[in-house]
């Protein structure tokens, strides 16, 4: 197991207070890991200072192609360890096995991806005045301050961290409590790949004692956050208290969305992939399904047909379906899905629990709802659940109101042939991301990700992913 240790200046460091870390698929203890307070952040904070001005170590002096060179070397350290991290993600996490190896293997694309980006990183000559020479500099932040939810822990560590550290940055990252033995893993095999003490520092603890200290910090140049709205709402607020600039991905309650002329064959397999991933526990998730009446009858059975045969089991079970992270979420969930019920919404298909599943895991299983009234929560609200909610619709107008009917805005899949509707449809959905004819689910290391309305602010991934860890400067030089 990892060290329930934090990883501060090069230094495994043993903490007071440590978490016990639960296994959702059984509802038991697998590993304990550090509980960081303020003092642990406060000593992070300022070796991640001591890194970045080369004061500890030698990161200051690495320039972009050695950088480079190192992310290439830590993305083959971690197809190395594969099987070892897809282990710890899948007990950790509870998801399949499949999707658990699928997200160590994103987790070294992210690093060979901003590998090759980090020496290509450049600024730009502005035409000015005959006698100015004009250009801009992108620089590093600083010292960013990570915070990682635990839905993604490996695959949510090689984005924020593969990027910063491309651009030069230092890192104090906050991982999740429910999830982070990956995180942990990593952290070790960047020490052991040579990476300057101080350049990466892992504090684990609760969201309200370190999240809280390393959010507040006066000491951070930079902030990323994924996770909650309500969260995100108190990490900005306390971001802003010291001007610090922040990226905030927040969810989502994204559609799908099924025209007449929609290829059936190729789109239900998304349907259901797009909302049973992670057992529905995905920002990008497809938990809206919106589909033209002349086809409903075609789609509702096609897909009921595929619910009922879905299964849930632990994840070395490699199943369908995996459990919800802790008892906490199932419980919230399970109250959502009764009152649903009590307001008279259908349940039209679900799937079932493995026989052989373990009796003390957090399983949901996945299931369709039908016949919701306009307006309910189940519409509007991210239940963070396999659960997908389906709408029906006449018209290309009606189609974009509902799609737009909520205050999130991350994904959007639309499913036609014809080429007009897909171009109108794409540019006026309220999304940061669009699929046509296909639900990437932000899946894809290149592409930009980051939403609008409640789904957050910024972008990740992708070059503009790496941009937003710089700051530009310009310089102007008057020559005569």
């Amino acid at each position: 197991m990892p060290r329930s240790q934090a990883l501060i200046g090069g230094e495994w460091v043993t903490t007071q207070a440590t978490i016990e870390v639960e296994a959702p698929a059984r509802g038991e203890a697998i590993a304990r890991i550090a509980r960081c307070q303020a003092e642990e952040v406060d000593a992070a904070v300022q070796a991640a200072g001591q890194a970045f001005s080369g004061q500890l170590g030698s990161w200051a002096s690495w320039n972009a192609r050695r950088r480079s060179e190192w992310l290439l070397a830590f993305a083959a350290a971690i197809e190395a360890d594969h099987e070892r991290l897809s282990a710890l993600e899948c007990a950790d996490t509870g998801k399949p096995m499949t999707q658990a190896r699928g997200d160590i293997t994103a987790c070294a694309r992210y690093f060979r991806f901003y590998g090759g980006a980090a020496d290509k990183l450049h600024g730009e000559t502005i035409p000015f005045e005959n006698d100015f020479a004009v250009m801009t500099l992108r620089e590093p932040y600083g010292i960013c301050a990570q915070i990682i939810p635990w839905n993604y822990p490996a695959q949510i560590f090689g984005r924020c961290v593969a990027a910063a550290l491309a651009a030069g940055n230092t890192i104090v990252l906050k991982p999740a409590e429910d999830a982070c033995l990956s995180v942990l893993r990593l952290a070790e095999l960047a020490l052991e790949q040579g990476l300057p003490p101080g350049v990466l520092n892992v504090v684990p603890g609760l969201g309200r004692e370190a999240g809280a200290a390393l959010a507040a910090h006066p000491g951070i140049d930079h902030l990323s956050f994924t996770g909650s709205p309500e969260t995100g709402t108190l990490v900005t607020q306390a971001a802003a208290m010291h001007h610090v600039p922040v990226t905030m991905e927040l969810g989502g309650k994204s559609p799908q969305i099924l025209f007449g002329d929609a290829d059936l064959g190729a789109a239900l397999p998304f349907v259901v992939r797009g909302i049973i991933q992670n057992a529905g526990q995905t920002c990008s998730a497809g938990s809206r399904l919106l589909v033209q009446r002349d086809i409903a009858k075609e789609v509702l059975e096609r897909l009921a047909e595929r619910f009922e045969t879905l299964l849930c089991d632990a994840g070395e079970a490699d199943a369908d379906c995996g459990p919800l992270i802790n008892a906490r979420q199932k419980a919230k969930l399970e109250s959502r899905l009764e009152a649903a019920r009590a307001d008279g919404i259908r349940t039209l298909a679900r799937g079932r629990l493995a026989e052989g599943a373990p009796s003390g895991g957090h399983f949901v299983v996945p299931q369709v709802l039908n016949d919701i009234p306009e307006g309910h929560e189940v519409l509007r609200e991210e239940l963070f659940g396999p659960v997908l909610a389906v709408q029906l619709f006449d018209d290309e107008a009606e189609a974009l109101a509902l799609a737009n009917g909520t205050d999130f805005g991350l994904c959007a899949g639309i499913w036609t042939r014809d080429g007009g509707r897909q171009l109108r449809m794409a540019k006026g959905v309220r999304s940061g991301q669009v699929f046509v004819n296909n639900y990437g689910a932000a899946g894809g290391i290149e592409l930009p990700f980051g939403g609008v309305g409640r789904s957050g602010y910024g972008r990740e991934k992708g070059f503009e992913g790496l941009k937003s860890y710089t700051r530009i400067k310009t310089v102007a030089i008057r020559h005569g």
